[in-house]
């Protein structure tokens, strides 16, 4: 990515970065995660180290699969500093032509903030490729559990915050986007899927290159500044990047660390957005460093490893 909306670039001793440890971490993903796709590694906003396995090229956008997932949430945060909406709107609210007959009392309790924090009160996900009316078919599933008190990783909740910012802004997810985040960040207008009613998939669909996800990383490290500018608020940057809901208990899981607002916590005081296959956008505030990486395989804890073991110790 040239001119002026690449970001700057740098050896790795000059941002105080081991370019032996990275050139192990890049030798060992090679090796131990099948198959990598890319790899750039921010610090002190610099590109400090950046790899991309053929066929894959740096100006080749890529799917990323859930870590769509973060960039619906931001539209949520800046549609609510908009005065839009509120997270503790009741999901119903928005679509009273689509409820059920008679709505149970759980989902007449399902708000915003439940969709952001994978805690809608489902036990299972609804299945909606079928469906002709994704919003109705959404609001027509079981919520066994109290909004807000059950974690369940859901991507049509995700689809729903979708459905939200269109019916409030009047425009899907990514046009919406384009002008307060992609625009700015110096990222082309992306492809991003839509379902048959033409609202963006929400949870997945999205496709931007290596850099276009370090910046959005990059984003979020420096906490919604960019350029002398706040493009998200960084009271919202808080709240989506630290626990806001329990998801287990392993201390060896980065799946059980907690989740924000569509965001993962990780080991080692970091946060993330992540898709299906090994695509990681992960931020490490006590680094200052942000870590991307794209692949094709099966085992995403075993990716992240590679991570920790052997590009951690590469900062000084």
């Amino acid at each position: 990515m040239a001119g002026d909306d690449a970001l700057p670039r740098s050896s790795p001793e000059a941002q105080g970065v081991s370019s032996k440890q990275v050139l192990e971490f890049v030798q060992a993903a090679d090796t131990q995660v099948q198959s990598m796709h890319s790899f750039m590694l921010l610090r002190h906003g610099h590109v400090v180290a950046e790899a991309w396995w053929a066929p894959e090229a740096a100006d080749k956008p890529h799917v990323l699969w859930s870590l769509s997932k973060s960039f619906t949430s931001t539209a949520v945060g800046l549609a609510v500093a908009e005065g839009k909406l509120s997270i503790d709107d009741r999901v119903s609210s928005f679509f009273p032509d689509s409820l059920p007959a008679e709505p149970a009392k759980n989902l007449q309790e399902m708000r915003v903030r439940d969709l952001l924090t994978m805690s809608a009160g489902h036990q299972d996900e609804v299945s909606l490729g079928r469906e002709s009316d994704w919003i109705r078919a959404f609001l027509a599933h079981p919520v066994p559990h109290k909004p807000g008190t059950h974690f369940r990783y859901n991507t049509p909740a995700t689809f729903m915050q979708s459905a939200i910012v269109q019916k409030v802004t009047g425009q899907t997810v990514v046009q919406y986007l384009q002008p307060r985040l992609f625009d700015p960040l110096g990222i082309q207008a992306p492809r991003w899927d839509a379902n048959p009613q033409g609202i963006s998939l929400g949870g997945y669909g999205l496709y931007l290159r290596t850099e276009d996800v370090a910046k959005f990383g990059q984003l979020y490290l420096q906490k919604g500044q960019w350029k002398g500018q706040q493009l998200i608020p960084e009271s919202w940057v808080q709240l989506a990047t630290s626990r806001q809901t329990s998801n287990g208990s392993r201390p060896d899981s980065d799946w059980d660390q907690g989740y924000g607002f569509q965001f993962w916590r990780c080991r080692h005081g970091a946060f993330r957005g992540d898709g299906k296959d090994g695509q990681f956008c992960v931020v490490l505030p006590e680094q200052d460093a942000v870590v991307v990486l794209t692949a094709n395989t099966s085992d995403m804890q075993k990716e992240l490893n590679v991570v920790w073991d052997r590009l951690l110790p590469a900062f000084a």
